[in-house]
């Protein structure tokens, strides 16, 4: 027997694998009966079916020291950001001004013309990948905001973990620079663990179509460290407060 097929046979014989069972199917290029149940289950949840997702989602929080707000609807959930807003203080400085994705959930909020909200500059990252000024110019309105407002793809009730990813306008300083983090999702993107997570981005359609973007961030809670004397400490390399907002469906 050559060394190459001794040695792989000695690597099965140590994981118990009999010699003439077939290689594993690293590359699948179908879902199995498995996943394809998974995915009927997510994509026909009913609102009912959600409660306990949400449930799971908010004994979770408090563990990870972030804020749940559960709102009826679009413009509930405005108001209740514009209050945000006026209530919280700027970390560094005294001015405030605010910086959003450019995401069609977050148009919809349309903070701009909440009229409490008077003169605080509502920035928003539009940008189409050509103007190298509009970009030094998000950058230096994420720097200045003291607050984050994103939306992300999904939400993960198991964990309370946003899962975003890259798209031009959805720079992921938003949700990093500023001292508080803001997500809005709607109670459909709700998840319940990550193997839900992951076998939509393997296998549903439109995520196949897409493709992987630059970067998937999974956030779960504020930016923390441990690093010295092991005493909790939130806001050292990024938000320190984060709060979720979960539209209810329609």
């Amino acid at each position: 027997m050559d060394p190459e097929k001794q040695f792989i046979n000695t690597i099965k014989t140590a994981l118990g694998r009999p010699g003439n069972q077939p290689p594993a199917d690293l590359f699948t290029t179908s879902p199995s009966q498995e996943e394809k149940t998974l995915l009927e289950k997510i994509r026909t949840r009913t609102h009912q079916e959600r409660v306990p997702l949400i449930e799971q989602l908010r004994q979770t929080v408090p563990s990870l020291h972030m804020d749940l707000h559960l709102e009826a609807g679009i413009e509930e959930a405005a108001r209740a950001i514009g209050r945000l807003i006026l209530e919280k203080e700027p970390e560094w400085g005294t001015s405030k001004s605010v910086v959003c994705w450019d995401h069609p959930l977050i148009n919809q909020l349309k903070l701009s013309e909440v009229a409490e909200l008077g003169q605080i500059p509502i920035h928003n990252t539009g940008y189409d990948g050509t103007d190298p000024q509009r970009k030094k110019e998000i950058r230096s309105q994420v720097e200045a905001s003291f607050i984050g407002i994103t939306s992300a793809d999904y939400c993960i009730a198991a964990t309370a973990t946003l899962a975003m990813k890259t798209r031009p306008g959805h720079a992921r300083s938003v949700s990093l620079v500023p001292s508080i983090h803001v997500a809005v999702v709607r109670e459909e993107q709700l998840l319940a663990d990550l193997r839900e997570l992951y076998t939509l981005l393997k296998w549903d359609e439109a995520e196949r179509k897409e493709g992987l973007t630059r970067n998937l961030t999974l956030i779960s809670g504020p930016s923390k460290t441990a690093d010295i004397e092991l005493v909790m400490v939130h806001g050292a390399h990024g938000p320190r407060e984060l709060h979720l907002f979960i539209i209810a469906a329609d």
